[in-house]
């Protein structure tokens, strides 16, 4: 019988992660779809290089702000609730994206996006810090990135791919359908606790904690500080390359085509995935520090970046490819922020840590590429036109970011040691 009901416990919380895996594959997908469109979205809606990075970054601000309150209604209303309503406001933008015909109502359906994507992967790694172990909580915490990244491949050359057969908007407006299916199935599957307790997770429903409380915990860690500027770093470098300018750079410096394009940017999210299976147990057997894995990832990553200075100009496209599979595995060093956020903080308030933490991941790919579009819009390009130098002053932005803020983590103290 325990059996049995042992069986049963496992089938449900791998059924729910299944289900959030699919959502969380479409936020993804969101996030680097642009950097494939970009010069299709430009031409059609005549846009400058500032008003293009507007548009991309505007979903990171609204993803950025949304975790201010999203926090504080994930501990109190429960995962699947606020996953769900928010996967309606996904499916709602994505559908006025695909119908935009202004610079505003673009603005508009990525503000709504950005509101309806921010809540999935904060409000899914509370809900697991209930359904796994703290054990097991790097592992399958680096298992959802990896799975999510599915949306990343999908956003690179099967996106050219159907771009080129349908168009960008008939392809988003395939994408928004299919949405709202994945919200109905995650209200439906989904199960915020488990009606038992299993092996090291919660007994009981955490009591409430009252909000200024808590943040007073979390903003009064010096490390929690150090933790979010390398992550403001890390996830702006990533996604200055592959939900942005890494399209247009290879495009208009190497003169690939949107396919070609599409392709090498595939290899990152190759990367990543990849990466992201594994990066757990490279932690514990090899750094046996989630801190360690991620500086050396970090510094991996902040050494490759600096071929977009110059030097990926003369590479051959095979050498690319492996270059940028190796950025996507630097990447994935990344998802390490989970765990050390995990360990930091008590699960009485790890949703409202952990989106306090992806402020700063989602205010990193917000400003990056906005003031990369800043600084390439001051050469005086347009779309289709953009010299090569001025890439290469806006990609140093990113880089330097990263330099500085790997100097200051490296005063942040260790947690969830694993040796």
């Amino acid at each position: 019988m325990q059996r049995d009901s042992s069986r049963s416990f496992t089938r449900t919380r791998w059924t729910i992660f299944a289900s959030l895996a699919l959502m969380y594959i479409l936020v993804y997908f969101y996030r680097v779809s642009l950097a494939v469109v970009a010069g299709d979205i430009s031409r059609e809606l005549h846009l400058t290089p500032e008003q293009l990075g507007m548009l991309s970054g505007v979903l990171f601000y609204v993803y950025a702000a949304a975790q201010i309150p999203l926090g504080p209604m994930i501990d109190r209303l429960g995962s699947r609730r606020v996953i769900s309503g928010s996967g309606l406001l996904t499916a709602l933008g994505g559908i006025i994206f695909s119908r935009a015909d202004s610079l505003a109502m673009a603005m508009v359906a990525r503000m709504l996006i950005g509101v309806g994507t921010a809540s999935v992967l904060m409000a899914t790694f509370t809900l697991f810090s209930h359904w796994y172990s703290k054990q097991e909580f790097g592992r399958v915490s680096g298992l959802m990135v990896a799975i999510g990244n599915l949306g990343n491949l999908c956003a690179t050359a099967p996106l050219a791919l159907a771009v080129g057969m349908f168009g960008w908007r008939s392809s988003f407006l395939l994408v928004g359908g299919l949405q709202a299916v994945v919200t109905l199935l995650v209200f439906t599957m989904v199960q915020d606790r488990p009606d038992r307790t299993a092996e090291g997770t919660v007994d009981n429903p955490p009591h409430k904690i009252p909000l200024m409380t808590a943040w007073r915990e979390i903003f009064g860690c010096p490390d929690f500080w150090l933790l979010g500027i390398i992550s403001f770093a890390w996830y702006g470098n990533y996604l200055a390359l592959q939900a942005l300018w890494g399209g247009p750079y290879l495009m208009e410096v190497l003169h690939l085509s949107r396919e070609t394009t599409g392709s090498l940017l595939m290899f990152t999210s190759f990367g990543f995935i990849a990466g992201s299976s594994f990066i757990d147990s490279v932690a514990r057997r090899f750094f046996k520090s989630y801190k360690k894995t991620l500086m050396a990832g970090q510094l991996l990553l902040l050494s490759l970046m600096t071929a977009l200075l110059g030097w990926a100009e003369l590479l051959p496209t095979p050498l690319l490819a492996g270059m940028f599979f190796v950025i996507g595995l630097a990447v994935s060093s990344g998802v390490m922020i989970y765990p050390i956020i995990r360990s930091m903080f008590r699960v009485e308030i790890v949703g409202t840590a952990l989106t306090s933490l992806n402020f700063y991941v989602l205010m990193g790919a917000a400003i990056t590429q906005q003031v990369m579009g800043i600084i390439v819009g001051s050469f005086g390009a347009s779309a289709g036109s953009i010299p090569s130098h001025a890439f290469h002053m806006a990609f140093l932005f990113p880089i330097s970011t990263l330099a500085l803020t790997l100097l200051l983590f490296t005063r942040a103290r260790e947690y969830g040691q694993l040796g």
